[in-house]
Protein backbone atom coordinates (compact mmCIF):
# COMPACT_ATOMS: atom_id res chain seq x y z
CA UNK A 1 0.00 0.00 0.00
CA UNK A 2 2.86 2.33 0.88
CA UNK A 3 4.47 1.64 -2.49
CA UNK A 4 1.23 2.46 -4.29
CA UNK A 5 0.89 5.69 -2.31
CA UNK A 6 4.46 6.59 -3.16
CA UNK A 7 3.84 6.07 -6.87
CA UNK A 8 0.72 8.24 -6.69
CA UNK A 9 2.68 10.92 -4.85
CA UNK A 10 5.40 10.87 -7.49
CA UNK A 11 2.92 11.33 -10.32
CA UNK A 12 1.14 14.16 -8.56
CA UNK A 13 4.37 15.92 -7.74
CA UNK A 14 5.49 15.76 -11.33
CA UNK A 15 2.72 18.16 -12.27
CA UNK A 16 4.23 20.88 -10.08
CA UNK A 17 7.18 22.92 -11.49
CA UNK A 18 10.43 22.60 -9.55
CA UNK A 19 11.27 25.51 -7.30
CA UNK A 20 14.58 25.43 -5.40
CA UNK A 21 14.76 27.39 -2.15
CA UNK A 22 11.98 29.70 -3.33
CA UNK A 23 9.14 30.76 -1.09
CA UNK A 24 5.89 29.16 -2.13
CA UNK A 25 2.45 30.24 -1.06
CA UNK A 26 -0.15 27.51 -0.98
CA UNK A 27 -3.13 29.29 -2.46
CA UNK A 28 -4.96 26.74 -4.58
CA UNK A 29 -6.29 23.32 -3.69
CA UNK A 30 -3.89 21.80 -6.24
CA UNK A 31 -0.92 23.45 -4.54
CA UNK A 32 -2.05 22.34 -1.09
CA UNK A 33 -2.61 18.76 -2.21
CA UNK A 34 0.70 18.71 -4.09
CA UNK A 35 2.60 19.97 -1.06
CA UNK A 36 0.86 17.55 1.28
CA UNK A 37 1.78 14.66 -0.99
CA UNK A 38 5.32 15.99 -1.21
CA UNK A 39 5.57 16.02 2.58
CA UNK A 40 4.45 12.41 2.68
CA UNK A 41 6.90 11.39 -0.03
CA UNK A 42 9.76 13.23 1.66
CA UNK A 43 9.01 11.52 4.97
CA UNK A 44 8.95 8.15 3.24
CA UNK A 45 12.32 8.77 1.58
CA UNK A 46 13.77 9.75 4.95
CA UNK A 47 12.73 6.43 6.50
CA UNK A 48 14.84 4.60 3.92
CA UNK A 49 18.00 5.78 5.64
CA UNK A 50 19.77 6.35 2.34
CA UNK A 51 21.49 9.35 0.77
CA UNK A 52 19.30 10.30 -2.20
CA UNK A 53 19.89 12.90 -4.88
CA UNK A 54 16.68 14.92 -4.95
CA UNK A 55 17.68 16.64 -8.18
CA UNK A 56 18.00 13.28 -9.93
CA UNK A 57 14.73 12.11 -8.36
CA UNK A 58 13.04 15.20 -9.77
CA UNK A 59 14.59 14.50 -13.18
CA UNK A 60 13.24 10.95 -13.14
CA UNK A 61 9.78 12.16 -12.14
CA UNK A 62 9.66 14.82 -14.84
CA UNK A 63 11.00 12.61 -17.65
CA UNK A 64 8.66 9.75 -16.83
CA UNK A 65 5.59 11.94 -16.29
CA UNK A 66 6.15 14.07 -19.40
CA UNK A 67 6.88 11.10 -21.64
CA UNK A 68 10.47 12.08 -22.39
CA UNK A 69 13.32 9.68 -23.08
CA UNK A 70 14.37 8.20 -19.76
CA UNK A 71 17.97 7.45 -18.75
CA UNK A 72 17.30 3.84 -17.75
CA UNK A 73 15.36 1.00 -19.25
CA UNK A 74 12.46 -0.39 -17.20
CA UNK A 75 14.49 -3.56 -16.74
CA UNK A 76 17.53 -1.68 -15.43
CA UNK A 77 15.34 0.39 -13.10
CA UNK A 78 13.66 -2.76 -11.78
CA UNK A 79 17.05 -4.39 -11.19
CA UNK A 80 18.31 -1.36 -9.24
CA UNK A 81 15.20 -1.30 -7.07
CA UNK A 82 15.39 -5.05 -6.48
CA UNK A 83 18.98 -4.74 -5.31
CA UNK A 84 18.05 -1.80 -3.12
CA UNK A 85 15.23 -3.81 -1.52
CA UNK A 86 17.64 -6.70 -0.87
CA UNK A 87 20.13 -4.33 0.76
CA UNK A 88 17.40 -2.82 2.91
CA UNK A 89 16.27 -6.27 4.03
CA UNK A 90 19.84 -7.30 4.87
CA UNK A 91 20.37 -4.14 6.93
CA UNK A 92 17.09 -4.72 8.76
CA UNK A 93 18.04 -8.31 9.60
CA UNK A 94 21.45 -7.20 10.86
CA UNK A 95 19.83 -4.48 12.95
CA UNK A 96 17.39 -6.96 14.50
CA UNK A 97 20.20 -9.44 15.23
CA UNK A 98 22.26 -6.75 16.92
CA UNK A 99 19.25 -5.58 18.92
CA UNK A 100 18.44 -9.14 20.00
CA UNK A 101 22.01 -9.81 21.12
CA UNK A 102 22.15 -6.54 23.08
CA UNK A 103 18.84 -7.20 24.83
CA UNK A 104 19.78 -10.79 25.69
CA UNK A 105 23.08 -9.67 27.19
CA UNK A 106 21.27 -7.10 29.33
CA UNK A 107 18.77 -9.77 30.43
CA UNK A 108 21.53 -12.20 31.42
CA UNK A 109 23.27 -9.52 33.46
CA UNK A 110 20.06 -8.52 35.25
CA UNK A 111 19.01 -12.10 36.03
CA UNK A 112 22.47 -13.04 37.31
CA UNK A 113 22.37 -10.16 39.77
CA UNK A 114 18.70 -10.55 40.63
CA UNK A 115 18.75 -14.22 41.59
CA UNK A 116 20.77 -13.50 44.71
CA UNK A 117 18.38 -10.89 46.06
CA UNK A 118 16.25 -11.57 49.11
CA UNK A 119 13.00 -13.37 48.39
CA UNK A 120 13.75 -14.12 44.74
CA UNK A 121 13.23 -17.76 43.76
CA UNK A 122 14.44 -19.41 40.55
CA UNK A 123 12.79 -22.44 38.95
CA UNK A 124 14.39 -25.08 36.71
CA UNK A 125 13.21 -23.21 33.60
CA UNK A 126 14.99 -20.05 34.72
CA UNK A 127 11.83 -18.27 35.84
CA UNK A 128 12.58 -15.83 38.63
CA UNK A 129 9.77 -14.66 40.88
CA UNK A 130 9.20 -13.03 44.24
CA UNK A 131 6.07 -13.34 46.35
CA UNK A 132 4.91 -9.88 47.41
CA UNK A 133 1.70 -11.03 49.07
CA UNK A 134 0.82 -14.64 49.81
CA UNK A 135 -2.79 -15.66 49.21
CA UNK A 136 -4.68 -18.51 50.82
CA UNK A 137 -6.95 -19.63 47.96
CA UNK A 138 -6.77 -22.48 45.48
CA UNK A 139 -3.94 -22.98 43.02
CA UNK A 140 -5.01 -22.97 39.33
CA UNK A 141 -4.30 -25.87 37.04
CA UNK A 142 -3.40 -25.92 33.36
CA UNK A 143 -6.60 -25.24 31.43
CA UNK A 144 -8.22 -23.12 34.14
CA UNK A 145 -9.48 -19.62 33.40
CA UNK A 146 -8.20 -17.00 35.83
CA UNK A 147 -8.82 -13.34 36.63
CA UNK A 148 -5.73 -11.23 37.28
CA UNK A 149 -4.53 -7.68 37.70
CA UNK A 150 -1.09 -6.93 36.33
CA UNK A 151 1.36 -4.41 35.01
CA UNK A 152 4.30 -5.06 32.72
CA UNK A 153 7.49 -3.09 32.27
CA UNK A 154 10.62 -3.29 30.17
CA UNK A 155 14.05 -3.58 31.71
CA UNK A 156 14.49 0.19 31.53
CA UNK A 157 11.30 0.72 33.54
CA UNK A 158 9.03 1.63 30.63
CA UNK A 159 5.51 0.43 31.36
CA UNK A 160 3.95 -1.19 28.29
CA UNK A 161 0.73 -2.59 29.72
CA UNK A 162 -1.37 -2.34 32.87
CA UNK A 163 -4.78 -3.69 33.77
CA UNK A 164 -4.62 -1.44 36.84
CA UNK A 165 -4.63 1.65 34.64
CA UNK A 166 -7.57 0.29 32.68
CA UNK A 167 -9.26 -0.44 36.00
CA UNK A 168 -10.33 -3.79 34.58
CA UNK A 169 -8.84 -7.18 35.51
CA UNK A 170 -7.94 -9.52 32.67
CA UNK A 171 -9.38 -13.01 32.21
CA UNK A 172 -7.65 -15.72 30.22
CA UNK A 173 -6.82 -19.40 30.12
CA UNK A 174 -3.64 -20.31 31.99
CA UNK A 175 -2.33 -22.11 28.90
CA UNK A 176 -2.94 -19.18 26.55
CA UNK A 177 -0.28 -16.75 27.78
CA UNK A 178 3.51 -16.49 27.48
CA UNK A 179 5.46 -19.40 29.06
CA UNK A 180 6.68 -17.45 32.08
CA UNK A 181 3.13 -16.44 32.99
CA UNK A 182 1.80 -19.98 32.65
CA UNK A 183 4.51 -21.39 34.90
CA UNK A 184 4.11 -18.65 37.50
CA UNK A 185 0.32 -18.89 37.68
CA UNK A 186 0.56 -22.63 38.37
CA UNK A 187 2.63 -21.76 41.46
CA UNK A 188 0.31 -19.07 42.82
CA UNK A 189 -2.68 -19.31 45.14
CA UNK A 190 -5.72 -17.08 44.73
CA UNK A 191 -5.01 -13.76 46.40
CA UNK A 192 -1.26 -13.96 45.76
CA UNK A 193 0.71 -11.11 44.21
CA UNK A 194 4.08 -11.89 42.63
CA UNK A 195 6.83 -10.07 40.83
CA UNK A 196 7.94 -11.97 37.73
CA UNK A 197 11.34 -11.57 36.08
CA UNK A 198 11.05 -13.23 32.68
CA UNK A 199 14.05 -14.12 30.56
CA UNK A 200 13.42 -13.57 26.81
CA UNK A 201 12.70 -17.27 26.17
CA UNK A 202 9.94 -17.14 28.81
CA UNK A 203 8.43 -14.03 27.25
CA UNK A 204 8.34 -13.20 23.52
CA UNK A 205 11.77 -14.58 22.61
CA UNK A 206 13.67 -13.41 19.55
CA UNK A 207 10.53 -12.22 17.80
CA UNK A 208 9.56 -9.67 20.44
CA UNK A 209 6.21 -7.92 20.23
CA UNK A 210 6.84 -4.88 17.99
CA UNK A 211 6.74 -1.99 18.18
CA UNK A 212 6.85 -1.84 21.99
CA UNK A 213 8.77 -4.98 22.96
CA UNK A 214 12.05 -5.43 21.11
CA UNK A 215 13.33 -8.91 20.15
CA UNK A 216 15.28 -10.65 22.89
CA UNK A 217 13.78 -8.49 25.63
CA UNK A 218 13.26 -9.68 29.18
CA UNK A 219 10.09 -8.47 30.87
CA UNK A 220 9.14 -7.57 34.42
CA UNK A 221 5.61 -8.09 35.69
CA UNK A 222 3.62 -7.63 38.84
CA UNK A 223 0.78 -10.14 38.80
CA UNK A 224 -2.10 -10.43 41.25
CA UNK A 225 -4.10 -13.65 40.97
CA UNK A 226 -7.58 -12.51 41.95
CA UNK A 227 -9.48 -15.74 41.41
CA UNK A 228 -9.97 -18.87 39.39
CA UNK A 229 -12.99 -17.97 37.27
CA UNK A 230 -13.62 -21.38 35.79
CA UNK A 231 -11.78 -24.59 36.49
CA UNK A 232 -11.19 -26.90 33.53
CA UNK A 233 -13.39 -29.66 34.93
CA UNK A 234 -16.27 -27.19 35.26
CA UNK A 235 -16.33 -26.53 31.52
CA UNK A 236 -19.33 -28.34 29.98
CA UNK A 237 -18.47 -31.30 27.77
CA UNK A 238 -20.23 -29.71 24.77
CA UNK A 239 -18.09 -26.59 25.16
CA UNK A 240 -14.93 -28.70 25.33
CA UNK A 241 -15.94 -30.52 22.14
CA UNK A 242 -16.50 -27.19 20.39
CA UNK A 243 -13.08 -25.91 21.47
CA UNK A 244 -11.44 -29.16 20.37
CA UNK A 245 -12.95 -28.84 16.88
CA UNK A 246 -11.56 -25.31 16.59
Amino acid sequence: MKRVLTVVCVLMLAAVPAVAEEKIELKTDVQKLSYALGMDLGSYFKTLGEDLDLTVIQKGIADSYNGKDVLMTPEDAAAVQKQFAANQQKKQIEKMQEMTATNKKAAEKFLAENKGKEGVKTTDSGLQYKVVKQGEGAVPKAGDTVKVHYKGTLLDGTEFDSSYKRNEPAEFNVNQVIPGWTEALLLMKEGTTCQLFLAPELAYGDRGAPPVIEPGSMLLFEVELIEIVKAEEEIPAAEKDTKAKK
